[in-house]
């Protein structure tokens, strides 16, 4: 049988596992981290569509970090849908 004392640590334990995935939860949705990846998309794209020789690299760049945004906008949307009609649970 668990003391009173063993509890206690293993709720500690729970709150600050709670406490770590709210924080990454946080995290995957942020702005900070969308734009970060956005800009990142941007950059790499850019560098392989100046060498691959593609016109206008630069400006075609920017199609796929908007897509990536557009993603992740329409993502809770989707996982509702998800969630609603074919999860069920």
């Amino acid at each position: 049988m668990a003391t009173i004392e063993q509890l206690e640590n293993e709720i500690e334990k729970i709150k600050l596992r709670n406490k770590r995935v709210e924080t990454e939860k946080a995290w995957e949705t942020s702005w900070t981290r969308r734009l970060m990846i956005a800009v990142l998309t941007y950059m790499v794209i850019s560098i392989l569509f100046i060498f691959l020789g593609i016109a206008n690299p630069l400006k075609n760049a920017v199609v796929p970090s908007i897509a990536f945004i557009l993603s992740t906008l329409s993502g809770p949307f989707i996982k509702k849908l998800w969630l609603k009609k074919i999860h069920k649970g």
